[in-house]
């Protein structure tokens, strides 16, 4: 085992540093009982038992209307007693599943990809407990709406699912039925994503809500084969992200006009790098693509990661939740530095915090297993 990464890891380094919470977190996800949505019910909600419901998140009962409708809003401020049932499911789904995926791709033991395939079936596949593959219902507002465009955010966590099924996808367990079944609702999701009202108005959303859209969009059409949609993930890119979205000197003026600027920065930092890594590809490298003001991924890493080597140097006030849980490794500096050749970036992500235990910011984070997110190597090759 390395205490320490070597100036640029590779997908054997990076194994070797992970192994020890890789294992722990495969340990726990194998005594896992299967997840579904149908266990619990949302009393709000206007759908049924297999749609997924949330409620927004900075929305409040208002104290001088009766029974608190509508509600309204406070940014930043999270209301604890939002139904939050059907996230918390998704995200120990995807916990659990990443986890399993990562610890297959370190030893190959079918035991982790027989446990993934079983939480899989019963979320995806099963008709009695699978979660309908829409967010019609997502982050609505009693009293004001049954759910909106913004609610899409709430899957970002499902981005981990694809690539952890590729990972496992040289076990038995992986068989061609399964992984039609999978690939069929990942398809039939990207299609209402697409298609849907709620879908479009995310998608043109002007801030980090439409980054996460959009990544959730690249990683479903990689995942399915959809190239039509890939370059439309990679035009919104080059034309949309970068000249509106990041200013010059690589920050995202949106995210920082917030009551949380510090956390919304990272969090439209991770899934920008995250889009890069993604959709980049021989002769098109988003990593050195840059608008014709010079607004690029590097230079958006360049701004962000004094600050998060520094936390003091941050230049606005604190944020106004979670401030203490931030930041943690940040998988923009790992992907970023591996692309730049940065070792500086490399080390500060091997520096900082892993598995935060703040449940705000747990919920930024949709990389839970960056292992996943490299390119594999050859079955024949042992750690």
């Amino acid at each position: 085992m390395i205490s320490s990464p070597p100036p640029l890891l590779s997908w054997f380094d990076l194994a070797r540093l992970e192994v020890p919470r890789v294992f722990c977190a495969a340990a726990k996800a194998l005594e896992l009982p299967p997840v579904s949505l149908t266990a619990y019910r949302a009393a709000l909600s206007t759908g049924g038992p297999n749609d997924f419901y949330s409620n927004g998140d900075y929305w409040w009962p208002d104290p001088a209307a009766p029974g608190g409708l509508p509600y309204v809003r406070r940014d930043g401020q999270t209301n604890p007693a939002n139904f939050n049932h059907h996230r918390l499911a998704i995200r120990r789904l995807r916990d659990a599943v990443a986890a399993l995926g990562a610890a297959f791709a370190i030893s190959r033991k079918n035991t982790y990809a027989l446990k993934a395939a079983e939480l899989l079936h019963v979320f995806f596949i099963d008709p009695a407990t699978r979660m309908n593959p829409h967010l019609r219902y997502a982050q609505a507002i009693p009293g004001v709406s049954e759910g909106r465009g913004i609610g899409i955010i709430d899957t970002l966590h499902l981005i981990e699912i694809p690539v952890a099924i590729e990972a496992m996808s040289a076990s038995p367990i992986f068989d061609a039925n399964l992984v039609a079944g999978l690939r069929s609702w990942f398809a039939a999701y990207l299609d209402w994503m697409i298609t849907s009202p709620n879908g479009r108005d995310e998608g043109a959303e002007k801030n980090n809500h439409a980054v996460a859209y959009w990544l959730q969009v690249a990683v479903f059409a990689r995942f399915t084969g959809d190239e039509r949609i890939l370059a439309e993930c990679r035009r919104q890119f080059k034309e949309t992200f970068l000249p509106e979205q990041m200013a010059a000197d690589g920050s995202f003026p949106a995210e920082l006009r917030r009551t949380k600027p510090y956390a919304y920065s990272i969090f439209q930092l991770d899934n920008l790098v995250t889009l890069a890594q993604v959709l980049s590809r021989p002769g098109d490298e988003l990593w050195d693509f840059e608008s014709p003001s010079g607004r690029g991924v590097r230079r958006a890493v360049a701004f962000l990661s004094p600050f998060l080597a520094d936390k003091t140097s941050w230049p606005l006030p604190p944020d106004v939740q979670a401030w203490d849980g931030w930041p943690t490794r940040s998988p923009a500096l790992l992907f970023a530095g591996l692309a730049f050749g940065m070792a500086s970036y490399v080390e500060l992500w091997h520096r900082l915090p892993s598995d935060p235990v703040d449940e705000e910011v747990q919920r930024n984070l949709a990389i839970t297993q960056p292992l996943l997110w490299l390119p594999f190597p050859s079955p024949e090759k042992g750690m």
